[in-house]
């Protein structure tokens, strides 16, 4: 019987995968994902099978997954990122169900709040909060209403999927709910390209993000009450000075 290793490869470059992810993808038979993240890692695994789906075919990709497991193979499906963070890890148990075969290993990887946070400096030294904006699977209204509750609780926010073809304004939106109980003032940063070609930074105010540009490829930054720009970085002191 085979074994299904759900591998989180990190923003995408070799260098920030773990060594566990690499010694999974250089000991598989068969290389599955989203063609996008597949191809960051097809030139470092070239004799492995590669087998692909487009995005919103997430079931059909894991199903693939789980039955090439199930004929012998050892199969890693690649997430970007972490595999257990709006990756396939939960998805790849779900339609398992109760069986016990094929196996399944999940392997962790380097999340955007993580690397995006190392681009900009250490927005994310105390408590925070990751939401995605995309409406795909969760309503509007409950990412409104964890918005609205992150806002509050003054924790520091990470913004997932901030914008797409289909909804280019959902940046816009989240900031004008944020604004609600947030100054305008308040620091905020977008990380794009993580680890890949073409990385940048950029940072705003809270009153200025809501007009930024971004895409799929972008993770949004915004402080909490504490965030300030030090030396061009942006940093959320956890308050080590005052002890």
């Amino acid at each position: 019987m085979g074994k299904l290793i759900v591998v989180g490869i990190g923003p995408g470059d070799y260098e920030n995968m773990t060594v566990r992810a690499d010694r999974a993808l250089q000991t598989c038979d068969t290389i599955i994902g989203y063609h996008v993240y597949v191809n960051l890692v097809k030139e470092r695994y070239p004799d492995k099978e590669f087998l692909t789906t487009p995005m919103t075919r997430e079931t059909q990709r894991c199903q693939m997954a789980l039955d090439e497991a199930l004929k012998g193979k050892n199969v890693a499906m690649v997430c970007s990122g972490d595999s257990g963070i709006y990756g396939m890890a939960a998805l790849i148990y779900e339609l398992r169900g109760e069986a016990t075969e094929p196996e399944i290993e999940v392997i962790p990887g380097l999340t955007a709040a993580c690397s995006g946070a190392a681009i900009l400096g250490a927005p994310l030294t105390h408590d925070f909060a990751v939401i995605s904006l995309s409406d795909r699977l969760t309503p509007w209204e409950k990412i409104e209403k964890r918005l609205e509750c992150a806002a509050q609780a003054d924790l520091s926010i990470v913004l997932y999927n901030p914008a797409s073809h289909g909804r280019p304004d959902h940046l816009r939106r989240a900031c004008e709910i944020l604004l609600r109980v947030l100054p305008e003032d308040r620091p905020c940063a977008v990380a794009q390209h993580i680890g890949r070609e073409g990385e940048n930074r950029r940072f705003y105010t809270l009153g200025e993000l809501k007009d930024a540009e971004v895409d799929m490829f972008c993770t949004v930054f915004i402080g909490n009450d504490s965030t300030r720009m030090i030396g061009g970085n942006m940093v959320t002191p956890r308050g080590y000075r005052d002890v």
